[in-house]
């Protein structure tokens, strides 16, 4: 469940790296509790994000995933995922599956900022932030081992072995190791993970906090479906064996150091090693482009931040982040089997479409300040300078054909490419009384291009002149914090402009900066505390996202169009395509005085209304699933617990959509009614 903690005890590290109380904050910020994660126990992330108001995430298989906050459900780079505060990527290297990147299962609090934190984070941090934090090690030796069977062939095995190892140094080692079936065909997953963090307080002035972290994901493909597939056979998959895997591997190793200059100021320095491969076959490319594409980077960097408590009611920090990544790319290209229109082989032909390196060195200087004006006024400011530049090297001979029959592979020249923005944000608290307050904000967020974007062009020209899309978020919230009842609603508007779009001039397909969207809606938060045995929690998001001016380019084949169209049309004023009008979430849980130990939980999700596409024809009318968790103490070291997901067996889609112009409505299912069972041993 979410947990409201009072006031005095809801601190969030996210908005400044350093532990500030929620009350004095002027964004949105939800907060996961430890215990709110051990109750979900979740799956797929997924299952523990959707409780907060305004966040969707959905499930594509493994953990596979897109995300939707105060943005449609998307695979574009507007969000920045996080571990203890260290972005899992760099910038230019977005991955909308970036959260199997981390062990949520395994987190000890997770902290969600809605809308733009470019101000201290940088690029990305358009639609949200994700910050996974991992548990502190304790003094005392402990451990906790659960084992988990479920539907599917799931089997997941969870390990947590913590403790002093002298009077200075603490450590704490987390292990996961999942696998699945998939409840589809052909579609098994495979995780394994694991972290290692030491503590170490060197002195009354000096600590340290090193966190090594692992991860590699092995998952098959899966396919969406035409609407007669969906509703009559939706675990079939159009992907056999290897077509549409991917084989994901990271490892980060971070130590981060804060030194107490004085009961007023610190320093805190934090280098950092993120090593990553990625290999996959594009599943969404084989019906014209089949390839297999092969990503690797190693980032070398360093975080920087002064904070100094001035006065009484002023504190500031600044800061610098360098980041140096070089990376390579290699896309290869392959013939494919299909038999009865399922893929299930592959060839490779020996042609490499593209192979270079696009080395990126980053340079952020960013500063903070929060003026407490008065006992009810707290004023902030902040922000960022972000420069960027991108070494780019064409690795291929200039011999390879940029284009072969219709298709085109073109590639830029070999260059350096820099981006420069700054991101301010101003915010105002006011407290209303002790137990509530008002806050506002406008906060400014940039995502910069893609490397895949830029120097992986395809058909697109012009590619190399794309310039970071820019966003403005302005924010009312209100808090209140009652005895037993907690509740966070806001409104906001965004604004994003210089938009990629693609267009056609002539015979040629060019991309630019041009398209401007608006994104506004309100979100509610609330938890209640009925009784000693009941708890309810509900959290809710109404949406109205528009395309202000957006043009994209509309095909239409026979026999849907005859003769075919190929041309550019602007979708301004049409709603936002994949975007859910409503997003709703409630929560019961119940602990009986007569049972001592037990738990029960009944959860309702709702998906709302959206549209397949920009031309507003097609429409998925959502979905409700219910879900039902319960657990047991069996003893003080014995815990049993069951999670029976999608209780009415819903069939129902993640994510449908439809390529512009096309009538094929594509159609991914949700996971089936699935029951997971676990046991829990701890000392």
């Amino acid at each position: 469940m979410v947990r409201h903690e009072s006031s005095l005890e809801v601190l969030v590290v996210t908005s400044s790296r350093q532990a500030q109380a929620l009350v004095n904050l002027a964004e949105s910020v939800a907060v996961l509790s430890e215990e709110s994660i051990q109750n979900v126990n979740p799956g797929h992330p997924a299952e523990l994000l959707n409780r907060i108001s305004g966040v969707h995430v959905n499930d594509l298989g493994g953990e596979g995933h897109m995300t939707a906050i105060r943005q449609p459900i998307t695979t574009g780079g507007v969000y920045l995922f996080l571990e203890d505060g260290l972005p899992t990527r760099p910038t230019g290297f977005f991955n909308h599956n970036g959260l199997y990147e981390i062990d949520m299962p395994s987190a000890g609090r997770v902290e969600v900022t809605k809308g733009p934190g470019s101000a201290l984070y940088g690029s990305d941090a358009i639609g949200g932030i994700f910050n996974i934090l991992t548990s502190e090690p304790t003094d005392e030796l402990s451990g906790r081992l659960q084992a988990e069977l479920g539907s599917d062939g799931w089997q997941r095995g969870l390990g947590a072995f913590s403790g002093a190892l002298n009077a200075q140094h603490r450590a704490r080692l987390q292990l996961n190791r999942t696998q699945s079936d998939g409840f589809r065909e052909e579609a098994d997953y495979q995780r394994l993970s694991s972290s290692l963090r030491l503590d170490s307080d060197l002195t009354p002035q000096l600590q340290l906090k090193t966190l090594a972290s692992f991860g590699r994901i092995d998952q098959s493909g899966t396919s969406g479906l035409n609407l007669a597939d969906f509703t009559n056979n939706p675990r079939k998959n159009r992907f056999h064996g290897e077509m549409g895997a991917r084989d994901v591997q990271a490892f980060r190793l971070s130590t981060e150091l804060r030194y107490q200059l004085s009961d007023r100021s610190e320093w805190m320095l934090t280098p950092f090693y993120r090593n990553n491969r990625s290999d996959l076959m594009p599943s969404w490319m084989l019906t014209f482009d089949p390839v297999l594409q092969s990503t690797r980077f190693s980032s070398y960097g360093l975080l920087t931040q002064f904070s100094q408590q001035a006065s009484a009611d002023l504190n500031w920090t600044a800061g610098v982040d360098l980041d140096v990544t070089p990376a390579t790319f290699r896309e290869q290209q392959i013939s494919v089997l299909l038999q009865d229109g399922i893929f299930i082989d592959y060839q490779q032909t020996g042609r490499s479409n593209y192979h270079f390196e696009a080395d990126q060195t980053s340079i952020s200087p960013y500063a903070q300040l929060q003026w407490f004006a008065s006992e009810q006024w707290i004023l902030s400011l902040g922000a960022r300078y972000d420069w960027f530049e991108v070494d780019y090297t064409d690795q291929l001979d200039p011999s390879v054909p940029q284009q072969v029959g219709r298709t085109s592979w073109l590639r830029p020249e070999s260059q350096r490419i820099r981006y420069q923005q700054l991101s301010p944000k101003f915010g105002v608290v006011y407290k209303l009384a002790s137990n509530q307050q008002l806050y506002a904000n406008r906060r400014h967020a940039f995502r910069v291009p893609s490397v895949g974007q830029v120097f992986r062009p395809g058909s697109s020209q012009d590619t190399t002149e794309l310039k970071p899309v820019t966003a403005i978020n302005h924010e009312l919230g209100w808090r209140v914090q009652l005895d037993g009842l907690r509740l966070d609603a806001s409104v906001y508007d965004l604004q994003i402009k210089d938009d990629v779009v693609n267009y056609i001039d002539g015979n040629t397909r060019k991309v630019i900066n041009a398209g401007q969207t608006s994104h506004r809606g309100l979100e509610l938060m609330a938890s209640w505390q009925l009784s000693d045995a009941w708890q309810w929690n509900l959290s809710g998001t109404f949406t109205r996202q528009k395309y202000r001016d957006f043009q994209y380019l509309f095909s239409c084949f026979p026999p849907a169009c005859v003769p075919a169209i190929n041309e550019t049309r602007n979708f301004a004023g049409f709603e936002v395509g994949k975007a859910p009008r409503q997003l709703w979430q409630s929560s019961l849980s119940y602990q009986p005085h007569s049972i001592e130990g037990l738990w029960l939980e009944l959860e309702w999700q709702q998906v709302g209304r959206y549209y397949t596409d920009e031309t507003n024809t097609n429409t998925y009318p959502g979905h409700d699933l219910f879900n039902l968790r319960a657990r047991y103490q069996l003893s003080k070291h014995w815990q049993l617990a069951i999670r029976l997901m999608n209780l009415t067996d819903k069939t129902y889609s993640s994510l449908t959509s439809n390529q512009v112009g096309s009538s094929d409505i594509d159609y991914r299912p949700g996971m089936p009614r699935s029951v997971f069972v676990s046991a829990t041993w701890q000392f």
